[in-house]
């Protein structure tokens, strides 16, 4: 099994720290994993992407040309790299600021108000709760690998910064 996903919105928006944190379970699940991110120099506001290849075998190239799965956090990140999906992939779309209709049939899209989640959290976090639907809708990696590998990521942060990330997570793992 080889998977690829592209993580795609605006810098600020923690599309680089959900990549690092899925990679980072898929190795301690044993698996092998490629992480590349992509910003442009203003950081905040500007774009953000990341691929992360995920797979059983070694992985000959990281680069990614039809991703399997998606997770756009904007309109622009949808724009973007909705055309660089595979036939019969997935995407993820945040559809409280996602507003136009997805243009392809030939993709399964799940659009989720991923934001107006995190924003019903005290402190929420939208990278994370697009994670942890992320890790239900797929299965591509188990809960617990994602939850230890968010503590080990975080692990340079405060306390609060952790909490915040697993009551994020969790939240979007139980959205429906």
């Amino acid at each position: 099994m080889e998977k690829s996903i592209r993580i795609a919105g605006y810098g600020g928006q923690g599309v680089l720290f959900f990549g690092t944190t899925l990679a980072q379970a898929a190795m301690m699940e044993g698996k092998y994993t490629t992480w590349i991110p992509s910003y442009g120099a203003e950081m905040r506001g500007g774009h953000a992407n990341c691929s992360v290849k995920i797979s059983d075998c070694e992985i000959a190239s990281p680069i990614i040309d039809y991703a399997d799965y998606g997770i756009f956090l904007n309109d622009n990140a949808m724009d973007k790299f909705e055309k660089t999906m595979a036939p019969n992939s997935l995407i993820i779309g945040n559809s409280s600021i996602i507003t136009e209709p997805p243009s392809r049939r030939d993709i399964n899209y799940l659009m989720v108000k991923l934001g107006d989640c995190a924003q019903n959290l005290d402190g929420g976090l939208l990278n994370m709760v697009a994670l942890g639907y992320f890790i239900k809708k797929t299965s591509i990696l188990k809960k617990q690998s994602a939850l230890d590998a968010l503590e080990f990521v975080s692990k340079k942060k405060n306390p609060a910064f952790l909490k915040r990330n697993i009551q994020s997570f969790e939240a979007g793992y139980n959205m429906q």
